[in-house]
């Protein structure tokens, strides 16, 4: 069309009718992520569990495969090991492997259909970020529709990089959303010391690693009427704050960053907890 009529060129053409352009020298290639990432997001296929959806035993559920269920699920346990984002809900659809229904395949459908469209997430790992840990824990008091028992989610940072993570149920029922907070945080900080003490061979040396929780009453390990009847095993928490091993610090629930760990968030929350949050940004919230 250049050579028979007086062409300007107004700019590289990019989007035309919901379609985005990429245009080269061997090609042009069309695409549509970005319409696809917006019905997700409409239709809030944008997370891998919805979160109002709740998995129980669904006895009067129709029956599945059993051998195919626990392919998937296997399949999908190897892949949390780079994709911390699915952790916690291959974990939940794990726990129902002996009797799977239909409803706890389609909960295993919808985190295929979450991978499908976020194949590209990974992790970064920033040459230019310290190596002092810091750790955060939370909990899902009484989460588990069959047997009542909280979930604990904990994950442990070197800098801003993510080094290790979980996101398990606890072994036993708590009678409080502070104990089940209490139990969360101790597994946390039995993992700063493990890592303490492994980077102690390099010749590192730290004074207090920050753990991070939201639970005021966590933050103040005492002993008080809330806290009596905890397992004295988990006390040893309390001994490392006093010797001065960790700090406890309060956090605020948006920016704790294990709730990703401990149940479906929504759109938005999941969102922040994928993407992480800025260092300055936990900083000024921690001050104020």
């Amino acid at each position: 069309m250049s050579r028979e009529f007086e062409m300007s060129l107004m700019g590289e053409l990019q989007f035309f009718l919901g379609l985005q352009i990429k245009q080269g020298c061997e090609g042009t290639f069309a695409h549509q992520a970005k319409y696809t990432r917006d019905i997700l997001k409409k239709f809030e296929m944008t997370t891998p569990m919805s979160a109002n959806m709740t998995l129980d035993a669904d006895e009067d559920g129709e029956a599945v495969d059993q051998k195919e269920f626990r392919g998937m699920i296997g399949s999908l346990l190897y892949l949390t090991a780079t994709r911390p984002d699915i952790q916690f809900t291959v974990c939940l659809c794990a726990r129902y492997q002996a009797s799977p229904r239909t409803s706890h395949r389609q909960a295993v459908k919808r985190i295929f259909r979450y991978l499908k469209f976020t194949p590209e997430l990974d992790f970064w790992y920033s040459s230019d970020s310290s190596l002092s840990p810091r750790g955060f824990s939370d909990a899902d008091h009484v989460g588990c529709q069959i047997d009542r028992k909280s979930t604990s989610g904990t994950c442990q940072l070197l800098g801003t990089s993510l080094v290790s993570w979980s996101s398990s149920k606890q072994a036993s029922v708590s009678l409080s959303t502070v104990e089940a907070k209490y139990i969360a945080a101790a597994s946390c900080c039995s993992q700063l010391l493990w890592i303490k003490a492994t980077l102690s061979d390099f010749s590192l040396k730290f004074g207090k690693i920050p753990l991070l929780v939201d639970s005021t009453s966590t933050k103040n390990p005492v002993l008080h009427s809330r806290m009596k009847h905890i397992d004295v095993r988990f006390h040893f928490l309390r001994d490392h704050y006093e010797k001065g091993d960790i700090d406890l610090i309060h956090v605020v629930s948006a920016y704790q960053l294990a709730d990703i760990f401990t149940k479906p968030l929504e759109f938005d929350a999941f969102t922040l907890q994928v993407e992480g949050v800025d260092n300055a940004l936990i900083k000024g919230e921690i001050e104020s």
